[in-house]
């Protein structure tokens, strides 16, 4: 099975609510960090790409997977869309203050516990997410103005790169009418998915100190 969707967004950009929707239309299994959560046998592979440099293979890391969006995936959204190159694309989009605001409460956390948390693979999700963001952002993850700088320059390059009727931008609040229209299936009916908020995470943090780096 090939990838028919490739999200090529940054983690806080309304990654899990798109997991959520693609998964109500039926692109399903959809790899999102929470896959790697989920499934500590999926983190060495994907370990080994991001921190050891092994050469990735595409078709193993998403075998089974009928879509992708966030982190670990959306960092080699280069690379997977030259290899799946039927694939659509979608940028998923926030504020990037906004973002940074996200980032800085939730992910930037989970990585500084590397180490400390259970169950014991997600320390390893916790390194390979903090190489994707120095790579992303420079070594020094507090730096706000690199960090947004970053942000836009991977949007921008996503724009530059992919066609436009490959690519759909998605902003965090556009619900179902243009992915729907955009994948050519109809809309349910029901309220587009919304979770994994700032402060839901913050209260995983609080709860058992090891949160959900999605």
């Amino acid at each position: 099975m090939a990838l028919q969707i490739i999200g090529a967004g940054l983690g806080r950009t309304g990654t899990e609510s798109l997991r959520n929707a693609l998964i109500e239309l039926g692109f399903a299994p959809c790899h999102h960090m929470y896959a790697l959560r989920d499934d500590p046998v999926l983190v060495p592979p994907w370990h080994d790409v991001v921190c050891g440099g092994a050469a990735p293979d595409w078709d193993a890391l998403f075998a089974g997977f009928e879509a992708q969006v966030d982190w670990p995936g959306a960092a080699y959204w280069r690379e997977t869309t030259r290899h799946f190159p039927e694939a659509k694309v979608i940028l998923t989009l926030r504020e990037a203050e906004a973002w940074w605001a996200s980032l800085e409460q939730t992910i930037l956390p989970f990585v500084a516990l590397k180490g400390r948390h259970t169950p014991p693979h997600r320390n390893a999700i916790a390194e390979l997410t903090e190489t994707i963001l120095q790579r992303l952002i420079g070594p020094d993850l507090t730096d706000r103005a690199a960090a947004l700088s970053a942000f836009e320059a991977h949007n921008a390059a996503v724009r530059a790169a992919i066609p436009p009727e490959r690519l759909l931008e998605l902003p965090v609040g556009a619900g179902w009418a243009p992915l729907c229209a955009f994948l050519g299936v109809p809309v349910p009916d029901q309220p587009y998915p919304s979770g994994n908020t700032s402060a839901q995470f913050r209260e995983r943090v609080a709860r058992n100190l090891a949160p959900d780096p999605g």
